[in-house]
């Protein structure tokens, strides 16, 4: 296939305990093949594609979970729950960035498939632009408005003094944030997904470590709390983008950010845009969606809140692979549109999705039997209510499995719609209606100047439901549109010419 290089390229690495480890690590796929559960080739290819990304993304899962770990123990429950509502905010950025990363991964991946490799370099200049315009006005916003933000979801003031601090100064990153997922998805575009792991493996640690430090004071360091968890991400951010900055314009990568020249070509953007325009209405909808969510759970208590957090966090240690499988799909679809082989491009969606749910169940058994454990780590908060959730999301794996890997396949062709179809129905029809039945009966709210009471006083038992509901929704509407082969016609309308034309 047209730029795909391979989990056995690594640059600057070749060794034989590299090649050992990389047998190792294939011997999972061809076991899968062996079983009958997938084809050995495509199967291998969508593993090769997805291990640097899943390394990647357990890398920042960890990250989190550290970060909430010694906000836990430093500074109790309502700092973890400050935490969490802060860090929602961060996520409309992180929302918008992945979905402009997935504009660029599907125009990149097309662009290599028909070997205009100029072009997919171009697109990555373009996404740079579009970066820069979409982060500055967010930052500055995150800095003025961090405090009224929080306190919108909840009346707890330390949770609110505490959120908010820790927003303020995390928005100052979003500019870096972008420009790395973009150079992050350009390289999965050509099938390197190694150089972002090897980027991360250097900047994760230096995060972890540096928020230790400057959330407890160690080392003589001030002690700064959750303000110290903020500043070590906005400093790792800073050095992934000046890493990455060096990567693509040394040119010593199949793809390229190449700073002279011809600057925006309206083709390429536009196509950017529309690939990742229902993208990001996929992911705001689901980041507006928790705030309500949130609101809910900050009615039940603040420790409702922080066990949600921790057991989510904990959870993304299975749900995180499928960022790496998500990946590949839309790499491997696209490449093969790219391509003209439709076929392939339809049997390469399937059989990453089967390799991933082998892969997620695997970690999310472990994580449900451990749980009770798990949750012990954290010492604020109700340990068997933080182990109920890390067990609820157990049970949604499956569904997010599907839900994500489908969708980066149906990306991958440039039909993101329907994505957004599957998120629209999961939040707002599933989740938050159900969500409200956990409110006390009687409870009143007051929207556009009319008074709802939609609490039946379910508890704790909506909320679960809420969330395997949302899950499974979408997993269902994305899966279903990959099956009617509709995309396919998505992907013969959405080519986009060259940036030399």
């Amino acid at each position: 296939m047209n730029g795909y290089t391979g989990f056995v390229h690594l640059p600057d690495m070749s060794s034989s305990l590299q090649r050992r480890a990389h047998d190792a690590l294939m011997r999972f796929p061809a076991l899968l093949a062996r079983l009958g559960l997938v084809d050995r080739e495509k199967g291998s290819r969508a593993f090769d594609l997805a291990v640097p990304v899943m390394v990647t993304g357990g890398m920042r899962t960890l990250l989190r979970i550290a970060d909430f770990l010694m906000v836990s123990i430093a500074l109790g429950e309502s700092a973890v729950a400050g935490l969490e509502l802060g860090f929602q905010y961060y996520f409309i950025p992180f929302g918008l960035a992945l979905a402009l990363t997935s504009g660029t991964i599907s125009v990149v991946s097309r662009f290599v498939g028909a070997d205009d490799h100029d072009a997919a370099d171009f697109a990555v200049k373009q996404s740079l632009w579009l970066s820069l315009l979409l982060s500055a006005p967010i930052t500055v916003a995150g800095w003025v408005y961090a405090t009224p933000l929080v306190d919108l979801l909840t009346n707890d003031p330390a949770a609110i003094r505490l959120g908010s601090a820790y927003l303020r100064i995390v928005m100052l990153s979003v500019a870096f944030r972008f420009w790395s997922m973009i150079a992050a998805r350009a390289l999965a575009g050509v099938g390197d997904t190694r150089t972002p792991m090897y980027v991360r493996v250097l900047t994760v640690p230096t995060n972890v470590v540096l928020n230790a430090v400057l959330i407890f004071g160690l080392f003589g360091a001030p002690r700064l709390g959750v303000e110290g968890a903020a500043w070590g991400t906005v400093a790792a951010n800073a050095l992934a983008a000046v890493i990455f900055f060096a990567v693509l314009v040394s040119g010593r990568r199949a793809i390229a950010l190449r700073l002279g020249g011809k600057q925006w070509d309206w083709d390429i953007a536009g196509e950017i845009v529309r690939v990742g325009l229902p993208l990001a209405g996929t992911r705001l909808s689901r980041t507006f969606g928790r705030f309500p969510f949130l609101f809910v759970l900050g009615v039940l208590g603040t420790d409702v809140v922080a066990a949600y957090a921790i057991g989510r966090r904990v959870m993304l240690l299975a749900l995180m692979p499928a960022w790496g499988y998500s990946t590949a799909a839309s790499t491997l679809v696209g490449q093969s549109v790219g391509g003209g082989d439709e076929a392939e491009a339809t049997a390469f969606g399937w059989q990453t999705l089967r390799i991933a749910l082998v892969t997620q169940l695997l970690v999310a058994a472990v994580l449900f039997a451990g749980a009770e454990w798990l949750a012990q780590l954290f010492r604020a908060g109700d340990v068997a209510l933080t182990a109920t959730f890390v067990r609820v999301f157990g049970l949604g794996v499956a569904g997010f499995s599907v839900s994500r890997t489908m969708r980066g396949a149906l990306r991958g062709a440039g039909d993101t719609r329907w994505p957004f179809y599957g998120a629209l129905l999961g939040t707002y029809v599933v989740r938050l209606p159900v969500a409200a039945a956990a409110l006390p009966v009687g409870f009143g709210l007051t929207l556009l100047g009319v008074t709802v009471a939609p609490g039946l006083g379910w508890g704790l038992p909506a909320v679960y439901a809420a969330i395997l509901g949302d899950m499974y929704a979408r997993g269902v509407v994305n899966a279903a549109r990959y099956h009617s082969g509709k995309w396919l016609r998505v992907a013969r309308e959405s080519t986009v010419g060259s940036a030399s034309d």
